[in-house]
């Protein structure tokens, strides 16, 4: 049972990928509880290679929130996110994944795994996998074929109609749904919409839990479309699709990117065939959203990625002004 803190905020950012530890790494830092809910579907690579081996759900977009979510020295970090290059069947594994499938070896269980390893890196929050057993992600695509496996999908490169997980019913794990009944505010965090986002609330008893929350939805958009996922998205259209999954009036707000992207990263994106998400106001407005707008991207990178004090800040202030 999640029990509510009374002198902090209750928080839960759910996702994967890369813009979740982004987000997560600025709020740790306000005085919030913050709970993190992660995907655990992720089938390439060091993940794929490690949940096919020894049968244990993906580990590596847990990897990446206990890394932005910890307060251990930097070396300490440098060395948890290490990825092996060279030389033998280490190549291509990070160390943070290899000490996660040890941990869940010598516990018996991937969730007492994780809480063992953020209680040695001095996690500030709390960090759930969607669930606690190995699940399958699958696209249902406009043309009705079907695609499997979380790497595989957006390399179809064809729209996408529906995503849906095996095995038939997944078990969430019951400390991840007490954390969305519990907080204030509940974050969709920035990623790939298809394959990090909605895998988590797709599961029936997360989407029932998000239906019947006290606290506030806030989705935080994309700034760019993907390819292979979200080619020609606008900002409603991100949000009509986690609606067509989990039901109407389930985010009640938006947080978008309203400053120009330079020209010379837009044309850096155009060969990924990626361009800037239009956040088309009329249609948000129409679907009941509150749209919250600012510039929210870090100027100082090529790629882009949200910025984390930004984000953050502006995260806060809607609990502030609760």
């Amino acid at each position: 049972m999640v029990m509510r803190d009374e002198r902090k905020p209750n928080v839960v950012v759910i996702g994967g990928g890369t813009g979740m530890p982004v987000l997560i790494r600025g709020l740790k830092d306000y005085p919030l509880s913050v709970s993190a809910i992660v995907t655990v579907a992720d089938d390439g690579g060091s993940s794929g290679r490690l949940r096919s081996e020894m049968a244990i759900p993906a580990p590596g977009d847990i990897r990446n929130v206990i890394a932005a979510m910890s307060d251990a020295e930097p070396m300490i970090l440098k060395m948890f996110q290490h990825r092996f290059e060279n030389g033998n069947s280490l190549s291509g594994h990070s160390l943070g994944n290899l000490l996660l499938a040890a941990m869940t070896s010598i516990t018996g269980d991937f969730y007492k795994g994780i809480k063992e390893i953020s209680r040695v890196l001095n996690v500030k929050g709390s960090i759930y996998p969607i669930a606690n057993q190995n699940m399958y992600l699958h696209a249902e695509m406009e043309d009705g074929t079907i695609i499997s496996g979380e790497s595989k999908i957006p390399l179809v490169n064809k729209p996408i109609k529906r995503v849906f997980l095996s095995p038939d019913h997944i078990e969430p794990l019951p400390e991840a749904v007490d954390a969305i009944k519990a907080a204030d505010l509940i974050v969709i965090a920035p990623g790939s919409l298809y394959t990090s986002i909605l895998p988590n609330i797709i599961i029936p008893e997360i989407g029932e839990a998000l239906k019947k929350r006290v606290g506030k939805m806030v989705y935080v958009c994309n700034v760019m479309t993907q390819d292979g996922e979200t080619q020609g998205f606008t900002a409603a259209d991100h949000v009509q699709a986690i609606h067509d999954h989990v039901g109407k009036s389930c985010v009640d707000s938006i947080v978008v990117h309203n400053a120009p992207i330079e020209h010379d990263v837009q044309k850096l994106y155009e060969e990924e065939n990626a361009k800037p998400v239009v956040y088309d106001t009329q249609r948000l407005l129409e679907m009941g959203l509150e749209i919250i707008e600012g510039d929210i991207i870090d100027h100082s990178k090529v790629k882009l990625r949200h910025d984390t004090d930004k984000i953050a800040k502006l995260l806060y202030s809607l609990m502030e002004n609760k």
